[in-house]
């Protein structure tokens, strides 16, 4: 059998899910921030800054910013004095946030559009990586996170903040309801894209576990693996260390 991967509920193989999800993205890349605030209440503000701060980016560290779209988390890691990179597969996503750094003034930050399956950067290259709600989205996660290994110098860290599954009773099942019904209502009004947003849901399902996903990361060499539930395991933050 052809080997198949999962693209919300449905399974297709890996090269239509990668044009599938570049679709998507290319689809709500000029309303994916009012969205976001939208869908969270403005919560992903919150849980962003909550990720800049575990990351403690420093003045003169080199920083890999991978599915970094519209510039959230550049913004926040350069105001530090940090260089970051920002990368992301998908061109329409970059272009937004290259707008968005000339409107707020940041002229630091570089923009590489990059697979992060096959970063093109070389070992042993940055102090840090993140990647936030960006990698259940790639094809295949084990190989993006072994390039993430491949790219930190020893003794660099990796963060990652992505949708988990809450473990708190009863909000999980109002959220659940919330994000199935709902979302994809709000994408449509405000994005013109119901499907789009109904796959971002579905692929939150998909996602491994919090325990799961952190396997991976040692699985990849990371040492050190720590996981920090925000709201009950709703939204998680993922670290490890190249040592």
């Amino acid at each position: 059998m052809s080997e198949t991967v999962s693209f919300g509920y449905d399974e297709v193989s890996p090269e239509e899910k990668t044009d599938k999800v570049s679709a998507v993205f290319s689809s709500v890349a000029k309303k994916y921030d009012v969205m976001n605030d939208a869908m969270s209440v403005g919560m992903h503000r919150l849980w962003k800054d909550q990720f800049v701060r575990r990351v403690k980016p420093r003045s003169g560290e080199t920083i890999l910013d991978m599915a970094g779209g519209t510039g959230d988390i550049a913004f926040r890691m350069a105001k530090h004095g940090a260089q970051v990179t920002v990368s992301d597969i998908n061109q329409d996503m970059l272009d937004v946030g290259i707008e968005r750094a000339m409107d707020k003034g940041f002229d630091t930050l570089v923009w590489s559009r990059q697979n992060a399956e096959e970063l093109s950067f070389p070992d042993r290259f940055f102090d840090a990586f993140t990647i936030a709600f960006g990698i259940r989205n790639v094809t295949r996660i084990d190989a993006a996170l072994a390039e993430a290994y491949r790219v930190l110098k020893h003794g660099g860290r990796f963060y990652c903040l992505e949708f988990s599954t809450t473990q708190w009773p009863g909000f999980k099942e109002v959220y659940d309801f919330y994000s199935h019904k709902l979302v994809p209502k709000i994408g449509e009004a405000i994005a013109g894209d119901a499907e789009s947003y109904r796959y971002l849901i579905e692929s939150i399902r998909r996602f491994p576990k919090m325990p799961e996903f952190e396997a991976m990361i040692r699985e990849a060499g990371f040492t050190r693996t720590k996981v920090e539930p925000i709201l009950g395991g709703l939204v998680a933050i993922h670290s490890g260390w190249k040592i």
